[in-house]
């Protein structure tokens, strides 16, 4: 089946946006506008919902659609919109990809059919089922690190020369993986990087957006990196990617006992900068004191 012509290409700074909960950890459609509106303000050229950093797996179905119809109506097409609808099996995949496209939104990002880690062959068929059902563009979301293992270049090159997809998150965060699927498929395929520690690196070897949880949370920054990078100005790049590197830091290695958590601390970032975020669901919830001192000093060293 071929990709409509109306699905728009993502590209840029598209962040893997948060999903706003109530206190009651109901959704909070208000609060997902104000956000989603700021994302846009701060520099993001393209939006993605439903993702990993969009609490998916703490979401069911009924949920799901309920925010990807209201995310899809909010936007207005106003930019282009990946919405996650990947789970482990290929037929509710595949009902989530059809709602996402009746509701408007330009393509879909489907992760590598996790927890019982079928084989490859079988993740292959998979995306070309979805492929047949879809006439929106399709994302392969490789992401080792929630799946537990990622396709190989030579299988996604295999993917992408028989039409089954556009685009691709390469979120394992080395940006070899860059390097390697623009050298081979160049316009071919629309690679993001989709991680946050090698943004700039990624960046500077051709990737053609960063879709990520930093994009999420910080977008002007993010926005500043990727502007340098795709200018071709080295130093401007390591310059922006230098304004964040103490977060990435604190983000990746001051923890304690898995504490503090990813999640917890990018919705309390947002909250730092304004925006009522809340907290993410149960199991998970709110930082410490030490911690959030820590982030609001981490955003004031950045200004």
């Amino acid at each position: 089946m071929k990709v409509k012509e109306s699905a728009k290409k993502p590209y840029g700074i598209c962040p893997a946006s948060m999903t706003i909960w109530n206190a009651d950890q109901s959704y909070n459609r208000k609060g997902m506008e104000k956000y989603l509106t700021w994302l846009l303000d701060n520099g993001a050229q393209s939006i993605s919902i439903c993702g990993s950093t969009g609490e998916n797996v703490a979401m069911n179905m009924e949920e799901q659609r309920e925010i990807i119809g209201h995310v899809a109506s909010f936007l207005g097409k106003e930019v282009p919109l990946i919405c996650g609808t990947g789970r482990y099996d290929t037929l509710n995949t595949i009902r989530m990809s059809r709602y996402a496209q009746d509701c408007g939104a330009d393509g879909v990002m489907v992760i590598l059919p996790y927890y019982l880690s079928p084989y490859k062959a079988a993740v292959i068929q998979h995306f070309k089922d979805i492929r047949e059902a879809i006439d929106i563009r399709l994302m392969i979301y490789n992401n080792p690190w929630f799946a537990g293992y990622e396709m190989t270049v030579p299988e996604i090159i295999e993917l992408v020369e028989d039409g089954t997809i556009q685009d691709i998150k390469a979120a394992h965060g080395d940006p070899d993986r860059i390097h390697k699927l623009k050298f081979y498929l160049g316009e071919k395929l629309n690679v993001f990087y989709g991680h946050d520690y090698c943004a700039a690196e990624g960046l500077l070897m051709g990737a053609d957006g960063w879709l990520s949880g930093f994009p999420a949370i910080l977008p002007k920054q993010c926005r500043a990196i990727l502007d340098a990078a795709q200018k071709g100005d080295v130093q401007a790049t390591i310059k922006a990617q230098q304004k964040i590197q103490l977060y990435i830091d604190y983000f990746f290695n001051e923890k304690v006992n898995g504490v503090p958590h990813w999640q917890e601390i990018c919705k309390y970032t947002l909250r730092a900068q304004g925006l009522d975020a809340g907290t993410p669901r149960k199991p998970l919830g709110d930082l410490d004191d030490k911690n959030k001192k820590r982030i609001e000093k981490l955003l004031s060293d950045m200004e």
